[in-house]
């Protein structure tokens, strides 16, 4: 509760007999609405003014000068006060002893402003003290709030109370500190300039998940219906605490991605994506996208999200991986190497996921399949047989890719198995083949001469043919050696190229050819023979069918049609002779162009020596064949049946 503290005694021991016009009171005062409010005041005046009637009082509000008709808030020596005043003002203090304290009840806010006090002694002895004393009337308490709450560290929030009311007495509480970690309430009751004020702090340390939490302060007066509130919300900073991104991901090349970051800090941080050193976009808000769109392989990498608010900083990253096929293989220019060396092919290329390498050669694998964006084929001691193309072939999931080179390798010339000679109807031919690369150059050699290009003369005809790397070179030699029992052949081929000459003696292959032109025309010619005799015998066989059996004497009823039946026998055998005739002569055709020789086989007979050795089956007329039972017998018969024929 607040008390006067008087101020005569002080005012009594000033000894100055010229003091002026003072006047005491708080400059500034406060109480709640519908409260009361003592503004404690104390004033002096010169020793030469006397008072005749007593020291009266005026209270002012607004301004200290009458003829501007301020509001009358008290007046000693009547009642008329402004209009809301009436009833609310009270005197305190004793004029005579230099007291003006002064109360104010059932305040309201239109009562905040200043008061001015001015004594009046009588006559002339009246003056308006320029001092004055601010009055506030508070709707709500007041609650002291740092201009920073920092999260983590300490915090006080003192709520203050006006005590300026004699009839009551304030109490205070704070509200909504449940959730508070270890909150403490201090109290306090300060006196300053004759006013009194009640405090209570509240200390904690906030964290950031405080920021945004309401708290409130409760003015009460006990027995009263008063009660006053004010609520706060902590504005609590601090560094970014948490940066969320999107989860790694894999896109592929050309689509469009979105990159979302969203900070948690107060105040907002600035939030920037990065790509490496360079910044993408930049914003400060509680969240940033960016809108990637045509993404290339270029763009795979690290993305970073960077949130800053000058309480502290925080980071998250992504890996964005950008998929794609397999770009175009890089391998070596085609190469020429010489047979023998060591040959390393070189295949790389880029793809997403990395591609597997795979080495073909003329469409067939070779070498290992590798997971791998480079390879490497090594063939040593290359061969002739490793010249071709080489293909390098890029896969992975998302599509292929190839590229190639030609492989040419240079070797010294080989003989090959077609190289010999052979007797031939004009003579001697000898055919020389080798390969080689560059392509050889064959020369034959004779006891005599040597033979390089094509020409005739009246021993021999030469001529060459080049194909590839395969050159061939034959030779026409007229005599014909061995086989008429002349001089041997005695003929050399020499192959030659940039890497070597090689020459071979050819070999006469004449034996083994008339060996088996002889057994070829033994066995046609017999089997020719058998073929004759089984065709005569199937005649004769069945002309003897024809015949009465033994011991019959009968006449034959139509002669004619048994020499048609043997008529027709006799043109099927000519039909048969003919065409083994023809394949006779078939036969000694193939011979001589396979061997250079005379066929062997000759025909047994000719068919008009056939058909005089069956003349007796060419034409038989059968004239009055009769029994001899109806006539007499011959001398000398024997009892035999018996035909008359006629050679026609």
């Amino acid at each position: 509760m607040w008390c006067l503290v008087p101020l005569l005694p002080l005012l009594l021991a000033v000894q100055d007999a010229h003091a002026l016009w003072k006047v005491w009171l708080p400059r500034d005062i406060s109480a709640m609405t519908n409260s009361c409010v003592v503004i404690p005041c104390t004033f002096m005046f010169p020793n030469g003014a006397r008072t005749h009637h007593g020291v009266n009082s005026i209270w002012y509000f607004g301004q200290p000068y009458p003829q501007l008709f301020p509001p009358v808030v008290f007046k000693s020596r009547t009642d008329v006060v402004h209009e809301s005043y009436k009833g609310r003002t009270k005197l305190l203090g004793d004029l005579n002893q230099r007291n003006c304290t002064l109360l104010i009840n059932n305040l309201g806010t239109e009562h905040s402003g200043k008061y001015y006090f001015r004594a009046d002694l009588g006559g002339a002895n009246i003056y308006t003290y320029p001092d004055f004393s601010e009055l506030k009337v508070l709707e709500q308490p007041n609650i002291d709030v740092p201009e920073e709450i920092l999260s983590d560290e300490n915090l006080e929030l003192t709520c203050y109370a006006p005590d300026n009311c004699p009839e009551m007495t304030p109490e205070i509480q704070w509200l909504f500190t449940d959730y508070l970690p270890d909150p403490e309430f201090t109290s306090e009751y300060a006196e300053e300039s004759n006013t009194a004020v009640l405090s209570n702090t509240l200390s904690f340390t906030p964290r950031p998940m405080h920021n945004g939490q309401l708290l409130g302060c409760r003015v009460f007066y006990p027995n009263t219906t008063l009660a006053y509130e004010r609520h706060i919300t902590l504005d609590v900073k601090y560094g970014p605490r948490s940066v969320w991104v999107n989860v790694s991901s894999e896109v592929m090349e050309g689509s469009s991605v979105t990159l979302h970051c969203e900070v948690d800090s107060n105040p907002a941080a600035r939030i920037s994506w990065m790509f490496g050193d360079q910044e993408l976009l930049w914003d400060t808000a509680a969240n940033v996208s960016l809108a990637l769109d045509d993404m290339s392989a270029a763009q795979e990498g690290v993305y970073t999200c960077v949130g800053d608010n000058g309480y502290g900083a925080m980071n998250a990253s992504l890996y964005l991986s950008i998929k794609f096929p397999p770009r175009e293989p890089v391998v070596n220019s085609s190469l020429t190497v010489l047979e023998g060396s060591t040959l390393a092919l070189h295949c790389s290329t880029q793809g997403s996921p990395a591609p597997t390498l795979t080495w073909l050669k003329d469409g067939e694998l070779v070498g290992t399949i590798v997971a791998d964006e480079l390879s490497v084929l090594e063939v040593f001691e290359v061969t002739p047989q490793g010249a071709g193309q080489y293909r390098c072939l890029a896969e992975n999931e998302h599509g292929r890719a190839s590229s190639s080179l030609n492989v040419t390798v240079e070797y010294g010339p080989m003989l090959l198995d077609e190289s010999k000679c052979t007797v031939v109807r004009e003579g001697v031919q000898c055919v020389c083949m080798a390969v080689g690369n560059p392509e050889p150059t064959i020369e034959f050699h004779l006891p005599d001469l040597n033979v390089t290009i094509n020409q005739t003369d009246n021993r021999y005809n030469y001529y060459t043919h080049t194909d590839g790397h395969t050159s061939t070179a034959m030779i026409k030699l007229r005599e014909k050696g061995d086989r008429d029992g002349g001089a041997a052949v005695n003929v050399h081929c020499s192959m030659s190229n940039l890497y070597g000459t090689h020459s071979v003696l050819l070999e006469l292959q004449q034996e083994k050819k008339y060996m088996m032109a002889v057994i070829v025309g033994t066995i046609g010619g017999v089997a020719v023979i058998a073929f004759i005799i089984a065709a005569v015998r199937y005649v004769g066989h069945n002309n003897k069918k024809e015949e009465a059996p033994a011991g019959t004497d009968r006449v034959l009823d139509n002669p004619a049609l048994y020499y048609s039946a043997v008529k027709k026998d006799k043109q099927n055998l000519r039909k048969k002779v003919l065409k083994t005739e023809l394949l006779g002569s078939k036969f000694n055709s193939i011979l001589e162009e396979t061997t250079g020789e005379e066929g062997s086989y000759a025909p047994m007979g000719s068919l008009a020596n056939l058909e005089r050795q069956e003349l007796n089956y060419a034409a038989l007329e059968f004239g009055g064949a009769r029994s001899r039972e109806g006539g007499a017998r011959r001398a000398g018969d024997d009892g035999s049946d018996y035909s008359e024929i006629k050679a026609k």
